[in-house]
């Protein structure tokens, strides 16, 4: 019986392990600048169809937006809109960036709207303005947009979450300041998940919540700390669009990414404070590729997007005989 006991704890142990998909270091493009190709303090991304697609970066500083094609290590530069200023098509302080089907939307942070624009930076539509009424921002962040083409924007300093059509009719909201379900302190990032769940960064609150499509409350889990599991200022967050559902935080003031299972259990994490390959100084945006096999980091004070591939590892099936010939 003790033997039988002993396979049947370490065959547990061991598979879950063998299956697990590991993100490595893949490439990395951007220096400091006002070039093409160049950033100035990068705080959002999207990444657009397959993982060779489009990925787009909210240049902040630069008030522009940049859009690239990755090619192994590095990255071909495709175009770029914007400038400062609050005329449409001008940002002040662009943060989060969000693909529809058809559309690109910016959070126009400091202008307090949302613009959205054709793939290649044309001009199609914006809303919003400074307050506190329905369809108004006092400094939003984050933008998703869902299956359905509602779009979710993270109102933070109204310490909520707005939701609206695809051409910003408004829909509803939720949210509150506070530290309960379903209230926020300064809340970011923004990601649908493939299960229907809405993820919020809830940054001076230090975990991340759920919710469903029209704001129900579903859970929450982290707190402040450095240890797995816990985060320091999680500003960007994103979603897996395959099964396997992870859920991917920039853990910003811990100089990490963390990845999570869609309920919150702890699956790896990488990254640490530095400025060699594969390490982060205030990591802010992420951003997950179509096929969820690339993962883009706003690498923000080292004015760079980095990206790491899944590395699903081969697993040669064994016998329920030669397994248990290991414990004989």
């Amino acid at each position: 019986m003790k033997r039988y006991v002993s396979f049947v704890i370490m065959a547990s142990a061991i598979v879950p392990a063998a299956a697990m998909a590991a993100f490595q270091y893949e490439g990395g493009f951007g220096s400091f600048g006002s070039g093409n190709g160049q950033f100035f303090y990068p705080s959002g991304a999207a990444a657009r169809g397959g993982s060779d697609g489009y990925v787009y970066v909210a240049d902040t500083n630069n008030h522009r937006i940049q859009y690239f094609t990755p090619t192994g290590s590095s990255a071909n530069f495709k175009g770029t809109w914007g400038s400062f200023g609050s005329e449409k098509g001008e940002f002040n302080y662009p943060t989060g960036i969000a693909l529809g089907p058809e559309n690109v939307y910016v959070v126009d942070r400091l202008n307090h709207r949302i613009q959205y624009f054709t793939p290649t930076g044309s001009l199609l539509g914006t809303w919003g303005s400074f307050g506190d009424d329905k369809g108004q921002f006092k400094n939003p962040w984050g933008i998703t947009v869902a299956p359905s083409g509602n779009v979710y924007v993270t109102d933070a300093s109204n310490d909520r979450v707005q939701f609206f059509t695809a051409d910003g009719s408004f829909l509803g909201s939720w949210g509150g300041t506070g530290s309960g379900d379903s209230q926020f302190r300064d809340p970011r990032g923004i990601a649908y998940g493939p299960s229907g769940f809405i993820y919020v960064t809830d940054v001076e609150n230090n975990c991340i919540q759920y919710f469903g499509v029209n704001g129900a409350f579903f859970g929450r889990w982290g707190s402040r700390g450095s240890t797995p599991g816990y985060f320091t200022f999680p500003a960007g967050v994103a979603c897996s669009p395959d099964n396997a559902g992870y859920v991917f935080v920039a853990d910003t003031k811990n100089d990490r990414v963390q990845y999570f299972t869609e309920t919150g259990s702890i699956v790896g994490s990488y990254g640490k404070s530095g400025t060699a390959t594969g390490e982060f100084n205030y990591p802010l945006g992420i951003a997950v590729s179509g096929t969820g096999a690339r993962v883009f980091v706003a690498d923000t004070h080292n004015n760079r997007i980095q990206y790491f591939n899944r590395n699903e590892p081969d697993v040669e099936p064994a016998s329920l005989g030669r397994v248990k010939a290991l414990f004989r």
